[in-house]
């Protein structure tokens, strides 16, 4: 397993490092803001989940999470965002919030506010989490220092990466759930032309994420020419796993098997030989069906490269929040550089 080799940085950070106070950590997505205060190196507090749509601008949640924690003395926030991070702008691309990166830290009244894609952070989270933090999904084994390859389904679709070079693991940027959708089957390949009726650019995340769900679903009944029938995500695993539902079942079934594509293509473009980890709220709501379901075989049937895949292993990230613990490594490794440049 790759996890607990080649450690990062954050094994060496001494208490001294947060004399200044607590940093604070922040996963942000389209549907949920997530805070935490890490008073010392390892210890991570106070957590809490706010509704994003709560609030008209992403300080308003960072206010009235601090003012709930008791308004502790913050110099340093680090920020995992579910979108690109290029330059001070942002502006969300599923949700409604935009800002200037700036000019939030001086209405705060930070130090340092840091802001990263969602997946780089859970990339950095990846080589320290422990064998109880994940699932091993199919056979496999993870070369030691090979690139690594993350993907993740909530409200969008996450993709990452992580190689290793100079003695620390290096995080790869990317946007790689805006791909474009590729079918691997007639069945697949009719979702797809139900989703062109919409959609100029069908991307892999409008199929393999919660709404997804609800576009395969819709297609679904469509294609088979049944009355349409609106359901949430959450409607549809319960009624396909719990309830029998056979229409609710297959949009379960393909969705994995969709997500077996991404992730063997993930793969094979990173040569991920260190494996591919799956974040993200919609596999660990599937609980253990993931494991049964077509995800693995679909990773696997690659072709001419089928015999690389079986080799890869793919593992689900169980723990809680990691995305707090690949933040606070680096916003940890940046203080550190700047302390000593």
């Amino acid at each position: 397993m790759q996890t607990g080799q080649q450690n990062s940085a954050t094994s060496h950070v001494g208490n001294d490092e947060y004399a200044d106070g607590p940093r604070l950590l922040a996963d942000i997505g389209g549907t949920n803001a997530r805070f935490a205060l890490e008073p010392g190196p390892n210890r991570i507090e106070a957590i809490k989940t706010l509704p994003a749509a709560d609030y008209q601008e992403f300080t308003d949640a960072v206010l009235a999470y601090l003012q709930q924690a008791g308004h502790p003395p913050v110099r340093h926030a680090v920020v995992a965002i579910a979108n690109p991070v290029q330059g001070d702008q942002i502006k969300m691309t599923n949700h409604d919030w935009a800002f200037s990166i700036e000019a939030a830290r001086q209405l705060l009244g930070f130090d340092t506010l840091l802001l990263v894609n969602d997946f780089t952070a859970l990339s950095m989270a990846v080589p320290q989490l422990k064998p109880s933090d994940l699932l091993q999904v199919g056979g496999g084994q993870a070369a030691v220092g090979s690139p690594i390859g993350l993907v993740g389904a909530g409200t969008g679709l996450g993709v990452g990466g992580l190689v290793y070079g100079g003695g620390r693991w290096l995080p790869l940027a990317s946007e790689g759930g805006h791909v474009s959708f590729s079918p691997a089957n007639p069945r697949e390949a009719a979702i797809l032309a139900y989703g062109w009726r919409t959609y100029e650019h069908l991307s892999a995340e409008r199929l393999v994420s919660g709404p997804g769900l609800e576009l395969i679903h819709q297609a679904l009944l469509d294609i088979e020419g049944l009355p349409a029938e609106e359901l949430k995500a959450e409607q549809i695993v319960e009624r396909g796993l719990q309830q029998g539902d056979l229409h609710c079942k297959e949009t379960v079934d393909i969705f994995c098997s969709m997500l077996g594509t991404v992730a063997a293509n993930l793969a094979v473009t990173l040569g991920a030989l260190g494996g591919i980890y799956i974040g993200g709220g919609v596999v660990l709501h599937l609980g253990d069906y993931f494991e049964r379901s077509p995800f693995r075989a679909r990773f696997e049937n690659k072709g001419r490269m089928t015999a690389l895949t079986k080799k890869i292993p793919t593992f689900v990230i169980t723990a809680d929040y990691p995305a707090f613990i690949g933040v606070s490594a680096i916003l940890g490794e940046k203080l550190r550089d700047k302390r000593d440049a």
